[in-house]
C-alpha cells in the first residue's frame, strides 16, 4: 500500500505508510520537517509512534548535519535471525522448557553482564583500540561511563525493555532463532555524551529549534567527525553483540535438541542508525530511528511482539521512503499505560502457547501494547516482499 498521509505545511512534506499516527506524533514529524537541512521529505513507516526529538520509524535524510538524538541512545539497535535444519516435529514442551532456561542462563538479560570477557574475547579485542582513540580525543567520556566501564563484559549481553531472544517456526515448521538487542551501556553512554553537546552547541550558537531533542552537529562543526567516528564504532559493536548472543544461544540449543545445523547465513541489520547514502541526486546522511534499509534484494527482519508473528523480508528498494521498512509492530500505548491497563491474566491469555515470561514484571511488553503487526505489514507491502513467517514458541526477554 503506498503513501497514506502527507504533511505538507512545513519546509518539506512528511510522507507517512500508515493512518494510525497521533497528533503528538505527528508534530514531531512536522519539527523534523521544518529543520533547515532536511533533504527531499520525511519518511514515516507505518510502525511510527512517539519517541524522543524524533519519532520511532522515522526515516530522516539530511544535508550536511546529524542530529545525535534521532539516531537515538541505543545506537546500533537491531535484529539477528537464522534458520536451523530443525523442525517441529523435532521439538517437545519438555525440552523448549529446557531451552528456555538455558537461554535465560547463558545469556545475562537487563542490567545484568557476563561475569568476565574472556570468553568472548575474539569479539571484544577488535573495539579496543577504537574506543581507546575516542576517549584519547574525548576524556570526560570516561566519566560518563561510570557503570559501563566494563563494556566488554557487556558484549553478549541482551538488555532490557523491548529486547528479545525468539526460538520461532516458520510457515513450514522450520526452526528459527532470532534475537533484538543493540549496543548496550556502552552505545548508551556515547550517544549521552554526544546528545548532550550537540545542545550546548545549539546554546552557544543562539540557534532556536522546535524541540532541543532535535540539537545537531554541522559537518565541520567541532564535534561532527568525532560523533560520526564514535556512532559507527558502536552500530559496529551492536552488530557484534548480536552475533556473540547468536553464538552463545546455538551453543545452548546443542544440549537440548538433537544434532542441527544453521541452513541459512545469519540476518543481521541495525534499525537504530546513521550512514552515508545517495537518495533524489544527493549524498546525504540517512537516519533510521526505528526502520531498516530497504533496498532492492536486502534481506531483513520485521518482528511482532511477543505473542504475535513476524516476518523476514527482502526489500523493494522504494525510494519514496529512501529505500527503508518498519522495523517491527511499533508501540500503540506506553509502558506505564500498557502496565495499568493489563493483568497477568491478559499477558496468559496473549501469549499463550509460548514459554515466557509471564508476571507483571512484562506487562508492558504485552502485545497489545503494540500496534496489529498484520496491519503494519499490509501497509507496507511497497516496501518489502515478505518472505518467512514466523511464530514464536520460546521468548526470552530483557
Amino acid at each position: 500500500m503506498p503513501v497514506q498521509q502527507v504533511i505538507t505545511d512545513q519546509r518539506v512534506p512528511v510522507k507517512i505508510w500508515t493512518n494510525e499516527v497521533d497528533e503528538r506524533s505527528r508534530q514531531q514529524l512536522a519539527n523534523i520537517a521544518s529543520m533547515p537541512f532536511i533533504h527531499h521529505h520525511v519518511a514515516a513507516m507505518p510502525d511510527v509512534h512517539l519517541g524522543i526529538g524524533a519519532t520511532v520509524g522515522s526515516v530522516i535524510a539530511t544535508h550536511k548535519a546529524i542530529i545525535p538524538a534521532a539516531v537515538g541512545v541505543d545506537i546500533g539497535c537491531g535484529m539477528v535471525a537464522a534458520r536451523l535444519s530443525l523442525t517441529a516435529n523435532e521439538l517437545d514442551e519438555k525440552s523448549l522448557i529446557k531451552v528456555f532456561e538455558q537461554i535465560s542462563q547463558d545469556v545475562p538479560v537487563g542490567r545484568a553482564q557476563h561475569a568476565d570477557a574472556k570468553t568472548l574475547m575474539d569479539a571484544v579485542r577488535p573495539f579496543e583500540p577504537g574506543l581507546k582513540v575516542l576517549t584519547d580525543r574525548h576524556p570526560e567520556l570516561l566519566k560518563t561511563f561510570g557503570k559501563f566501564s566494563k563494556w566488554m563484559n557487556q558484549m553478549g549481553t541482551l538488555g532490557g525493555g523491548n529486547h528479545f531472544i525468539e526460538v520461532c517456526l516458520d510457515e513450514s515448521n522450520q526452526v528459527w532463532l532470532m534475537l533484538h538487542s543493540g549496543s548496550r551501556g556502552i552505545g548508551n553512554a556515547i550517544a549521552d555524551y554526544f546528545i548532550k553537546l550537540a545542545r550546548k552547541d545549539m546554546e552557544r550558537w543562539m540557534i532556536q529549534l522546535p524541540d532541543r531533542d532535535l540539537a545537531y552537529f554541522p559537518e565541520g562543526s567541532e564535534y561532527f567527525a568525532d560523533y560520526v567516528e564514535a556512532v559507527h564504532w558502536a552500530q559496529d559493536y551492536a552488530f557484534a553483540n548480536r552475533q556473540a548472543m547468536l553464538d552463545l544461544v546455538l551453543k545452548g540449543l546443542e544440549k537440548h535438541l538433537p544434532p542441527f545445523t544453521v541452513t541459512t547465513e545469519a540476518v543481521n541489520c541495525h534499525h537504530n542508525y546513521v550512514a552515508k547514502e545517495h537518495h533524489f541526486g544527493a549524498d546525504v546522511w540517512v537516519t533510521r530511528k526505528g526502520a531498516i534499509r530497504a533496498r532492492e534484494g536486502d534481506l531483513g527482519i520485521v518482528p511482532g511482539s511477543m505473542g504475535a508473528r513476524s516476518f523476514i523480508v527482502r526489500g523493494n528498494g522504494n525510494p519514496e521512503s529512501f529505500c527503508s521498512s518498519a522495523h517491527g509492530a511499533g508501540r500503540r500505548m506506553s509502558r506505564t499505560e500498557a502496565a495499568k491497563t493489563f493483568s497477568e491474566a491478559d499477558l496468559e491469555r496473549q501469549t499463550s502457547g509460548v514459554i515466557c515470561r509471564k508476571d507483571k514484571g512484562v506487562i508492558d511488553e504485552i502485545p497489545s501494547a503494540y500496534k496489529d503487526i498484520d496491519v503494519v505489514m499490509e501497509n507496507q507491502k511497497d516496501l518489502t516482499e515478505i518472505l518467512h513467517t514466523l511464530k514464536q514458541v520460546v521468548c526470552v526477554k530483557g
